[in-house]
């Protein structure tokens, strides 16, 4: 398997876990994930790069391959998404580099799949 389907595999199969623990918190919790990234004041597109820059500079991997693969969904360039990966890194410092250097390779895979 490559990296895009191993982390979607992963991701549904312990996202499928939470969900079984029947926490309301939790389930609170993915509910305003969901809700916040839909269409609003923001379009969806706005939204999802804002999602991608936020998660590179809090330097969460799982959270900037779920974005990609949604900023890739929602129809974005391989020059967007560098752009605001770019912005994303001078805002987070030089300690963003080795997650920007994954972002980038998960990116890359992203366009093969």
């Amino acid at each position: 398997m490559g990296l895009v389907q191993d982390f979607n595999t992963y991701r549904s199969k312990m996202n499928d876990k939470i969900m079984d623990s029947d926490s309301l918190i939790i389930k609170r919790i993915f509910n305003l994930d969901t809700n916040a990234y839909a269409e609003g004041h923001l379009d969806v597109k706005s939204k999802e790069l804002i999602g991608l820059t936020c998660s590179l500079v809090l330097r969460c991997d799982d959270c900037v391959r779920y974005h990609l693969g949604k900023c890739k969904e929602v129809g974005f360039s391989t020059e967007e998404v560098h752009e605001a990966m770019g912005v994303a890194t001078l805002v987070g410092g030089t300690i963003v580099i080795p997650h920007l250097r994954r972002a980038f390779e998960y990116w890359e895979e992203l366009q093969n799949v």
